[in-house]
């Protein structure tokens, strides 16, 4: 039996553009732990734009140069209701077409498309194509591929203690919450998830020290901890998920 990862199908927005009606994902565990979703058919895969440079905004934005470089070059592009609600931004995603190939890709923005469908980078393109028409392929959401890095938290440049918001970037499996306990959290306090993937706390971790909590849609458990944050940074986790 294989883990699923359920998602929902629905309507479509502009890639780059925040927002979106989508729901979230549930997951269901089975016995062997293997990293699957449930498979998304019916739908073609389509060149861009998804990009790290270019006139368009990627919606999971924005991305500092580490990142871009540990993400890699094959990237993806889901329609509203697969990340509208930001819940696969930097997540991977597995697609095999028709012809044959296959390829895992990290999802970095949402766009107008088919149900189901894809929107890929230049690269991924490449790999990809076969010169078919139309490009159909099945697709489903996928353990990361180890690149040698841990997890990294971005912090917005407006960032502060009085509202606290972040990106969780490279990693290796969907999130199922991310939580503080800080100066204003004696206890673990859940951010609130944004639709460009974004974690935020409106009220802020506030002074001192604090210590922040992943947990993988698996049930894994990385925690982080520390003195202070500068509004901007990115720093690196102690741990990635397995």
């Amino acid at each position: 039996m294989r883990k699923f990862i359920s998602l929902f199908v629905g309507v479509l927005f502009v890639a780059g553009c925040g927002g979106g009606s989508s729901q979230d994902y549930n997951n269901y565990i089975d016995a062997d732990g293997g990293i699957y979703s449930e498979t998304f058919t019916g739908g073609e895969y389509h060149l861009g734009p998804v990009e790290w440079d270019g006139e368009w905004n990627n919606s999971c934005s924005p991305y500092p140069t580490k990142i871009r470089q540990i993400e890699g070059i094959y990237l993806a592009g889901l329609e509203l209701t697969h990340n509208g609600n930001g819940q696969l931004c930097d997540t991977c995603i597995r697609i095999e077409t028709e012809q044959g190939k296959s390829l895992t890709l990290r999802v970095v923005t949402t766009g107008y498309t088919t149900p189901n469908s894809i929107d890929v980078s230049s690269e991924a393109y490449e790999v990809l194509n076969s010169g078919e028409y139309p490009r159909n392929m099945s697709w489903y959401v996928t353990k990361c591929p180890d690149n040698g890095e841990n997890i990294y938290y971005q912090f917005q440049t407006g960032a502060n203690v009085w509202w606290t918001s972040l990106w969780v970037r490279n990693i290796a499996l969907p999130l199922e919450s991310v939580e503080v306990r800080s100066t204003n959290h004696a206890d673990w306090y859940a951010l609130t998830r944004g639709n460009d993937g974004t974690y935020t706390d409106n009220g802020g971790f506030g002074e001192g020290p604090f210590t922040i909590r992943l947990t993988s849609i698996d049930g894994q458990i990385i925690e982080d901890s520390f003195d202070s944050f500068t509004p901007g940074s990115l720093v690196e986790s102690s741990s990635q998920f397995e």
